[in-house]
């Protein structure tokens, strides 16, 4: 086979849009003699989303130049909602914190451009407001095929035996007076577990609701347990980087402290002071403990995604999330979906 080559004086093939340059045979059957090396463009081959397809000849077939998706390298934060409290008897026995929403941060991550990506900023969890049920637990966030599970809700003053709620990071027990009331499990990998609940006869103190950096603090007689720890991120500067997914704390039923949070956990009320301080938006926090009034709810989560700016052209959001304006940070840019809600994210 003859040989064509490029010469000095054939400019045309690297003109900007140039309707002269190289071009490639186009059709179906081909018509002819194939030579191993031709290369051509099958109209009646498909590969992934194009409706033809590039061939070289091998000598024996024509073999097709598979097209294949070209990935995004994003890195991610996913906190779900925070646990609601459990409410407090009308005898003054304290509930338990909720315990913070899952905590889930994934780096160098393969997305497939000009696809649909689920996002989900899980809301938090409402207080209890009857003694019978426990704080309700914290709603999920997602991202892509990532999902972070909400906060436990803390246990409610019951008179019976009850523990707190299984979650992201569980939540704490109860002050129930001669009963057991221990902490709900947190989930491998996105929580910890709750604190369990200080059960002498009397008034007793409640306990902590796990966060996503540590367990919730057992109660003592002495004092009702802190909240677990939150974690704070290492992808994002300035403020972002703040401590997320903490658990709240347990209520006071002796006149002795109640139990203080971090990471966006809310504070336990003290001895018949009445509703527990409610979990920070956008924390994933726990809501903490009450004495003689009804549950606090949980903060609402966050998802947090961050890729290299020379990545992207374009991306368009849909749902009832937030359309985030990207933040600028060196060469990469940040997206933080704070409203909750469900849509999706295409990038492009």
């Amino acid at each position: 086979m003859a040989l064509t080559k490029v010469i000095t004086g054939v400019t045309d093939l690297n003109q900007a849009q140039s309707t002269n340059g190289l071009k490639f045979p186009t059709g179906s059957v081909f018509a002819g003699t194939p030579e191993e090396g031709m290369i051509r463009n099958d109209q009646s081959q498909s590969s992934e989303t194009s409706s033809s397809a590039m061939q070289f000849y091998n000598g024996t077939a024509w073999k097709n130049f598979v097209n294949k998706p070209i990935p995004l390298i994003v890195d991610y934060l996913v906190v779900a909602g925070g646990g609601g409290s459990g409410k407090s008897n009308s005898s003054g026995n304290p509930s338990g914190g909720g315990g913070g929403g899952g905590y889930l941060e994934l780096t160098s991550q393969n997305i497939v451009l000009s696809t649909a990506q689920t996002i989900t900023v899980g809301g938090g969890g409402a207080g209890s407001t009857v003694v019978t049920a426990n704080g309700n637990n914290g709603n999920d966030s997602v991202f892509s095929s990532t999902t972070a599970l909400g906060g436990g809700g803390g246990a409610s003053s019951q008179n019976v035996d009850v523990d707190g709620s299984t979650g992201g990071s569980g939540g704490g027990g109860a002050g129930n007076s001669g009963f057991s009331s221990l902490g709900g499990a947190g989930t491998a990998g996105q929580g910890n577990d709750g604190g369990d609940g200080e059960d002498s006869a009397g008034s007793d103190n409640a306990a902590g609701g796990g966060g996503a950096g540590s367990v919730g603090v057992d109660a003592a007689a002495s004092a009702a347990g802190n909240g677990g720890a939150g974690k704070t991120t290492s992808m994002f500067t300035g403020a972002l980087n703040i401590q997320r997914g903490g658990g709240g704390g347990g209520a006071d039923g002796t006149g002795n402290a109640p139990g203080t949070a971090t990471g966006g956990g809310g504070a336990g009320a003290a001895s018949s002071a009445g509703i527990g301080t409610a979990g920070t938006v956008n924390t994933g926090g726990g809501g903490g403990g009450s004495s003689n009034a009804n549950g606090a709810a949980g903060g609402s989560g966050i998802v947090i995604i961050k890729y290299l700016t020379a990545d992207i052209v374009s991306f368009t959001v849909t749902g009832t999330v937030n359309t985030p304006t990207p933040i600028i940070d060196g060469s990469h840019s940040i997206l933080v979906f704070t409203t909750a809600g469900t849509g999706t994210i295409t990038f492009s």
